[in-house]
């Protein structure tokens, strides 16, 4: 196996966009699969490097048209990945990580078996979840509860990904992912 689709998934708040920048500094060669979403952006987020921003109207085309691999409805608002993107990587050999969804990262799992590898970032507890989703600052208890909800659903489904880390400590989780990256791949710089 030499997986080119690195597939991160994690509840929401345990940490996978910071793991997955951390991922990209040490391997530059890396492509950012942007997912399209119907959730409004937040302030520190830029459309088309964090998300593309689209209408409901635009993601329904897309499902129509197939042109979507894999997409999901999250916390009331639906997300998905190119299928153009992911095939496009795989044909020039780009090694390309994917920022998706639990049921998301099975799905690709499923289509590309032996081009991906599934990662899975849990939470170091609920507990410390819950804090991380209140300091973020972006949802109400309401909201936060019902991603507490769904983090105990995803992390049910974690026994089905390649790789599974911890993440109390963004470096030491990074440093872990990437050296069992290199396991699965035959060893170093395998996966570049």
């Amino acid at each position: 196996m030499n997986a080119k689709l690195i597939v991160i998934s994690a509840p929401s708040g345990a940490g996978k966009t910071t793991i997955v920048r951390k991922l990209q500094e040490l391997h530059p060669g890396w492509q950012f699969s942007v997912s399209c979403t119907t959730r409004p952006k937040r302030d520190y987020e830029k459309d088309a490097d964090d998300y593309e921003f689209i209408t409901a109207e635009e993601f329904s085309k897309r499902i129509e048209n197939r042109e979507l691999l894999e997409y999901e409805e999250v916390h009331g608002y639906m997300y998905g990945t190119s299928r153009a993107v992911v095939d496009s990587a795989l044909q020039d050999g780009t090694v390309l990580i994917l920022e998706v969804d639990v049921n998301g990262a099975l799905a690709i799992k499923k289509v590309y078996p032996d081009e991906s590898a599934t990662v899975f970032i849990h939470p170091p507890s609920l507990d410390v979840l819950k804090n991380r989703l209140r300091k973020r600052g972006a949802d109400s208890e309401e909201r936060i509860e019902e991603r507490l909800k769904r983090a105990a659903m995803e992390i049910e489904k974690s026994p089905g990904f390649d790789i599974e880390v911890i993440n109390s400590d963004i470096e030491q989780a990074v440093t872990e992912i990437s050296i069992k990256l290199e396991q699965m791949n035959g060893g170093p710089n395998r996966v570049n």
